[in-house]
């Protein structure tokens, strides 16, 4: 789920897996992880056969397809979603849903707007259910295709707060335990003041990806550890309940869950702040002239632009450390516009800061203002919106359910 990316997702751990191969997919970049040092053997014994399974299954069969079969006409899967929490911006669009939208040509994808993650810190109830509609009508109108793409609520499909208890029943607290953003927010925040969503939001996390026995998951490429705990945990069920035990109990055996990989894009993974050339454009920094919300009109886009954080260089140009925030403006232009690296580093070279800031408000202003006249277009439509989404989580059911009903098997529980 970046970046999304699951945009929700948290810092696993402190230690870093160690990367096996790195090789291009459909122009992204798919990492795979050799086993770290510390990842006992017993919770990696699926690993290897975990690339060839493949979900066919619909919500009447019990047991998803074989993992030895993989028809080549059949997509590899994706998933991944934003929490409808605060406004969608520049960072989220160039990170994330700008992907999705080249993802959806090649892969059969699944983007939902995480509404159960965003209660995990305090929020506004009476706004909840207005900011998810809003997620999802920008989503659509920013190129989201429902011919090719499932886009869906996350609470609407109940399989996600089923399969995160089970989950949660094997999750060593240690593992969650060692999660820096929980530390960090609950350090601020006060234990009193922390909910055990917050210390489980990672399990709910492993939830959404494995439930869709997803191939991949597009992260950032500051984010590629997020997934690490959901590959572990995709490997420890599989070790403790698939193969023979599951074949015991009438299961088909083998793996029960699909192990996923990291799918890096090649460009635009990290927008930084406005404010702050070295720190990530932020829904949650307090600050709202640190990004650019998708929807901010046309003044107040140029406002925050004429406004941003700069330097006293000369010039502009890429990738010189001193000057985080020139390459910072420079790569969202350079995303913006569609132009090269060499093409944005000739055409500003010799620009003064004011010059180059008008011709970046310009660029913003153009690029944004077809998606926030589709956005007006979709928000004013509600039967059109609720059946997209309602169209979206009948067909994400049908895959969880089977997944789902998969596991409940696996884990000996007696069923209906």
């Amino acid at each position: 789920m970046g970046c999304l990316v699951f945009s929700h997702f948290l810092t696993i751990s402190n230690s870093s897996p160690r990367l096996a191969t790195s090789l291009c997919y459909g122009g992204f970049q798919i990492r795979r992880w050799k086993r770290p040092s510390s990842i006992p053997q017993h919770r990696l014994l699926s690993a290897r056969n975990g690339s060839g399974f493949r979900c066919c299954c619909t919500a009447s069969l019990l047991q998803a397809a074989s993992p030895e079969t993989s028809p080549s006409s059949v997509k590899k899967r994706i998933v991944s979603g934003v929490q409808p929490t605060g406004s969608i911006h520049l960072g989220n669009y160039l990170g994330a849903i700008r992907n999705w939208i080249m993802l959806q040509n090649t892969y059969d994808t699944f983007f939902f707007i995480v509404d159960l993650h965003a209660i995990t810190l305090p929020y506004d109830a009476q706004q909840l259910s207005k900011a998810t509609r809003d997620t999802a009508a920008l989503y659509l109108a920013c190129g989201v295709d429902t011919y090719k793409a499932s886009v869906f609520v996350q609470s609407h499909v109940r399989a996600h707060a089923e399969l995160m208890w089970l989950l949660s029943s094997v999750t060593p607290v240690g593992w969650l335990n060692r999660m820096i953003q929980f530390k960090e927010k609950s350090r601020k925040a006060g234990d009193e003041n922390v909910g055990v969503g917050l210390l489980t939001y990672p399990v709910l996390m492993a939830s959404d990806i494995l439930l869709y026995q997803s191939d991949f998951v597009p992260v950032g490429e500051d984010q590629k550890q997020h997934l690490e705990l959901t590959r572990e945990l995709a490997e420890r069920v599989n070790h403790l309940f698939g193969g023979r035990k599951w074949k015991k109990l009438g299961g088909r055996g083998g793996s029960v869950f699909k192990v996923p990989e990291p799918l890096i894009p090649p460009v635009g993974a990290r927008v930084m702040s406005l404010t702050d050339g070295l720190s990530k454009m932020s829904k949650s920094a307090p600050s709202d002239q640190s990004r650019i919300n998708l929807l901010d009109p046309k003044d107040v886009i140029a406002n925050k632009i004429k406004r941003c954080k700069t330097d006293s260089f000369p010039g502009m140009e890429f990738d010189n450390p001193e000057r985080p925030e020139c390459n910072n403006l420079l790569s969202i232009y350079q995303l913006i516009s569609g132009k090269t690296k060499e093409e944005v580093a000739e055409e500003c070279r010799d620009m003064n800061w004011g010059t180059f800031k008008s011709l970046l408000a310009d660029a913003v202003i153009d690029h944004l203002q077809p998606i926030q006249v589709r956005y007006e277009e979709i928000i004013s439509d509600s039967a059109y919106l609720d059946g997209i989404l309602a169209e979206g989580a009948t067909k994400a059911a049908g895959i969880a359910d089977a997944t789902l009903n998969n596991v409940y098997q696996a884990m000996g529980f007696l069923r209906r």
